[in-house]
C-alpha cells in the first residue's frame, strides 16, 4: 500500500470537506473517525460515499491510520474544540515518532494550542494550531488557514495546504504562517470577532431599512445588492441579498419566520475576553457579542416592550439619499471594527513576541473566509506601506475615508436615535471614532475621583509622567 500524504482525523462536516479538498489537489488522504453513528462506521460511509472512487485510505484503527502515513506523519485533527483535541492527541501519541506533526485545524482557544506546542515540544513533536475560515463551502473548495505553532513543521505542511486554500485577490494562497505558540488561533478568534461585528451592523442596517423606512425584503435585497457592488463588497453582504430573496412556502420572506435570538459558539466572547486581559479597548466587536445576548432574551424583551411605543417610522423626503447615507455609517462602522480587529491582534504579538505580518493577515481573509470583502485590500496596503502601523486610524487613507463618511453617519445614527430603532453597534463605532480623536478626555475626573475615595493617586500634565500625587480632598486650602 503506498503510503498517505497527510491524514485527516475527524469527518464531520468540516473535515471531511478538508479531506475531500486535500485529496482533490492530488495527495493520498488518510482518514478515520472513532465516533459512529448506529451501526453504520462513519469512515466507511464517508468512503463509500463522497469518498468513493478517490484516493483514500479509510483506517480501522488509530494504529493502522498512523501507519499508513509517510514520514515525518502529518496529521490534521477536525475535532470539536477543548478535551477532544487533548483525547486525540493522547490517542495518538503512542503511534508517532520525534518530528511527526500534529495540525488541529479546529476552533480551539489559542491559549490552549500555547500549552499543546510546548507540551508536545517535550514529547519532540511538532504542533500546529491552524484556524480554518469559510464554513462547509470554504473547506471544501478553498478556505482562508492560518497556521501558528512549532515553525520547523511550516516547511513540511506547506506544500500541502497552500495549494488547498483559497486566492486572495492577487491570486496569491490565502494561507500563512501567522506565528509561534497561539499566533494562527488568535488570529482565527479575531477573524470571528470581526465578523460577529460585521454581522450586527448588517443586521442593524437591516432593521433600518425594515423598520425606520418600511422597506420589503425584495426592495432591501436590491439594496444590499447595489452595496455589494461597490465599496461596501463582501461576502456577508452580498448572501444578505440573497437571504432576502428567499421565500417560505407561504410566499413570505423566510428571514421574517426566523427567530430573533443569535447563536454563538464563544469565538466572539474570547475576544471580547482576551481585549480586556490585554487592556485594549474593542467597544464595538464587544458591542456585537453582547448584542448577541440581548437577542436571546426573547422572553424579557417580550416583557419591557410590552405597551412601549417600538419604533417609528422615519419621515423623510429623499429616503434615497437617506439609504446613500445609511451605506456610508454601514461602511465607516465596519472599517472602526475591522481597526479594532487588527489593533488587537497587534497588541496580542507584541505581549506574546509573535512577530505577526499585519499585511499578510489582510491578504489571506481576501478569499475563502467569511468577512472576505473589498476592505482588505484597504488594509493589506496601509500594511504593507506601513508594516510598523500602530492603528488602522493613523493611515491617512483609511482615516481620510472614515473621515468622509463620518457626516452621513452621524445624520444616519441621529435618525435611529430619534426614532427609537436599535443601532448598538454602529453607535459604538462611533463613540470610539469620536474617543481615539479626542485629545483629552474626561478621566481626569475618574483619576481625581479615585484619588478622593481610595487615594489611588494621580499624574498631572504639568509634571513629568511616573510621578504621583495624593490630595487631601476634604482638607482645608
Amino acid at each position: 500500500m503506498s503510503e498517505s500524504k497527510i491524514g485527516v482525523y475527524g469527518l464531520g462536516v468540516m473535515g471531511r470537506n478538508l479531506a475531500l479538498n486535500l485529496e482533490e489537489k492530488g495527495n493520498r488522504v488518510s482518514v478515520f473517525n472513532r465516533k459512529t453513528s448506529g451501526e453504520e462506521n462513519i469512515t466507511e460511509e464517508f468512503l463509500a460515499g463522497d469518498g468513493a472512487g478517490k484516493n483514500f485510505y479509510g483506517a480501522g484503527s488509530v494504529q493502522s491510520f498512523t501507519e499508513s502515513l509517510e514520514t515525518p506523519r502529518k496529521i490534521l485533527i477536525m475535532v470539536k474544540a477543548g478535551k477532544p483535541v487533548d483525547m486525540v492527541i493522547d490517542e495518538l501519541l503512542p503511534y508517532l515518532d520525534s518530528g511527526d506533526i500534529i495540525t488541529d485545524g479546529g476552533n480551539s482557544n489559542f491559549k490552549d494550542t500555547s500549552r499543546r506546542v510546548e507540551f508536545l515540544k517535550s514529547k519532540k513533536i511538532l504542533f500546529v494550531g491552524m484556524g480554518v475560515s469559510g464554513g462547509e463551502e470554504g473547506a471544501r473548495y478553498g478556505p482562508s488557514l492560518m497556521p501558528g505553532g512549532n515553525e520547523s513543521a511550516w516547511e513540511h505542511i506547506k506544500p500541502i495546504f497552500e495549494p488547498a486554500a483559497a486566492r486572495a485577490f492577487d491570486g496569491s494562497p490565502c494561507c500563512a504562517w501567522i506565528g509561534e505558540g497561539g499566533a494562527g488561533h488568535f488570529v482565527k478568534m479575531v477573524h470571528n470577532g470581526i465578523e460577529y461585528a460585521d454581522m450586527q451592523l448588517i443586521a442593524e442596517s437591516y432593521h433600518f431599512m425594515k423598520n425606520g423606512l418600511q422597506m420589503g425584503a425584495e426592495k432591501m435585497a436590491g439594496q444590499f445588492a447595489r452595496w455589494s457592488d461597490g465599496d461596501l463588497s463582501s461576502y456577508l453582504i452580498e448572501i444578505t441579498s440573497q437571504i432576502l430573496t428567499k421565500k417560505d412556502d407561504d410566499g413570505q420572506p423566510l428571514v421574517d419566520k426566523i427567530l430573533d435570538s443569535a447563536g454563538q459558539k464563544g469565538t466572539g466572547k474570547w475576544t471580547s475576553v482576551t481585549a480586556l486581559e490585554l487592556g485594549v479597548p474593542l467597544p464595538s466587536i464587544s458591542q456585537a457579542v453582547f448584542a448577541r445576548f440581548t437577542s436571546s432574551l426573547t422572553d424579557l424583551r417580550d416583557k419591557i416592550s410590552a405597551g412601549n411605543p417600538g419604533s417609528s417610522i422615519i419621515a423623510y423626503d429623499e429616503k434615497s439619499d437617506l439609504l446613500e447615507w445609511l451605506g456610508d455609517a454601514l461602511l465607516a462602522s465596519r472599517m472602526v471594527s475591522y481597526a479594532e480587529g487588527f489593533h488587537v491582534i497587534q497588541s496580542a504579538s507584541d505581549e506574546f513576541g509573535w512577530k505577526i505580518d499585519l499585511a499578510s493577515v489582510a491578504k489571506i481573509w481576501q478569499g475563502g473566509c467569511i468577512i472576505r470583502s473589498e476592505l482588505l485590500k484597504l488594509i493589506h496596503t496601509a500594511y504593507s506601506d506601513q508594516p510598523k502601523l500602530e492603528h488602522l486610524l493613523l493611515n491617512r487613507d483609511y482615516a481620510g475615508k472614515v473621515k468622509e463618511l463620518q457626516e452621513n453617519w452621524r445624520f444616519v445614527v441621529a435618525a435611529a436615535v430619534n426614532h427609537r430603532l436599535p443601532v448598538p453597534n454602529m453607535m459604538a463605532a462611533l463613540s470610539q471614532y469620536d474617543s481615539l480623536q479626542t485629545k483629552r478626555l474626561p478621566a481626569n475626573l475618574i483619576q481625581a475621583q479615585r484619588d478622593f475615595f481610595g487615594a489611588h493617586t494621580y499624574e498631572r500634565i504639568d509634571q513629568p509622567q511616573g510621578k504621583f500625587f495624593h490630595t487631601d480632598w476634604m482638607g482645608k486650602d
